[in-house]
């Protein structure tokens, strides 16, 4: 396959490096007994753990007495969570492509920036500051962000069609999920989207248990792992070295083996 955007270069290296039993793993994988036909017990545990990588101070349990029990909490400590909860939801039901990502975003986004940037790419300069204000990482231009997920949703496009190994899915989900937070194409939300979308494109490709996985409870636990493998790529997006994304995307067939 010719990618447009993504790079392939480290997949006979991710290969040569894959864990025996992940189709294994996979088929393997139930829905917990707390879902019931209105609660979806995994999307709450993506939607907290998500959350919390981006510093929401949530905890799983009082997530699940508030969204399956319906015991009340005070509305800030739930309503950025729920949007990403419904953003899942929608997910479920939807295929994959730019269009429904704009609207997930704008689901997600309902509570972190104004209406008029839901669901919208950004035209502002955007960088990636440290706590002591040291810049991180200097995303895509704005003036190229449209451009760059064009290239993107067709490389997905071109994925979505493929016959892939279950081993090849997880390689493309983890490099899509890292080229499009590089991108960093809204004005927030771009790690929530970019976890969503690993997992939407996962489902399509795997079907149905995919969402079972719980790659952002993961991603939580391991979250400076995780932010130190995304950084290990260059701090502008002009100069990425996609050679060095190996650790980040061996992440991901963790998470399925450890589930």
């Amino acid at each position: 396959m010719e990618f447009q955007i993504i790079s392939s270069g480290l997949l006979n290296d991710y290969l040569s490096l894959m864990p025996q039993g992940m189709q294994e793993a996979l088929n393997n994988l139930q829905d917990a007994e707390l879902s019931t036909p209105n609660f979806s017990f995994y999307a709450s545990v993506a939607s907290v753990f998500s959350s919390k990588i981006e510093g929401e101070s949530i905890d799983l349990d009082s997530y699940i007495k508030h969204r399956r029990d319906g015991v009340a909490f005070q509305p800030d400590y739930t309503k950025k969570i729920d949007d990403l909860y419904r953003a899942y939801q929608f997910a479920k039901d939807e295929p994959l492509n730019e269009e429904n990502i704009k609207y997930a975003h704008k689901l997600l986004s309902k509570h972190l920036v104004a209406n008029s940037w839901q669901g919208r790419y950004r035209m502002q300069n955007m960088y990636v500051a440290t706590e002591d204000g040291r810049i991180e990482y200097v995303a895509a231009s704005p003036y190229i962000v449209p451009e760059e997920m064009r290239k993107l949703m067709e490389d997905i496009s071109e994925l979505l069609d493929a016959s892939l190994s279950i081993a090849e899915v997880l390689f493309f989900a983890s490099m899509i999920h890292l080229v499009f937070v590089k991108i960093h194409p809204w004005n927030d939300g771009n790690g929530r989207s970019a976890r969503l979308i690993e997992k939407w494109f996962l489902a399509s490709k795997l079907g149905e248990k995919a969402w079972f996985i719980q790659s952002e409870k993961l991603y939580y636990l391991q979250h400076q792992e995780y932010y130190r493998n995304i950084r290990a790529l260059g701090l502008e997006y002009e100069f990425l070295d996609f050679g060095k994304a190996l650790p980040f995307l061996l992440m991901l067939p963790k998470t399925l083996i450890a589930d």
